[in-house]
């Protein structure tokens, strides 16, 4: 089976065009997509979970 893709949180935040500060003040208010943090301390988010936050974020902009 193969491993998730863990895509980088520059990665992350250039393909959702945010600032760090602005994705860390979402992340403080629980709406941004989850992090995780590798034991070398570099943070990392899994395609699946930032495309989960996408679908979500769509969602919310219909209701």
């Amino acid at each position: 089976m193969a491993r998730p893709k863990m895509l980088k949180l520059s990665e992350v935040l250039k393909e959702i065009d945010m600032s760090r500060a602005a994705f860390y003040r979402m992340r403080a208010r629980g709406q941004a997509p989850r992090l995780q943090k590798l034991p070398n301390g570099h943070l990392r988010v899994s395609r699946a979970d930032l495309d989960a936050w996408w679908e979500r974020c769509g969602q919310r902009a219909v209701a």
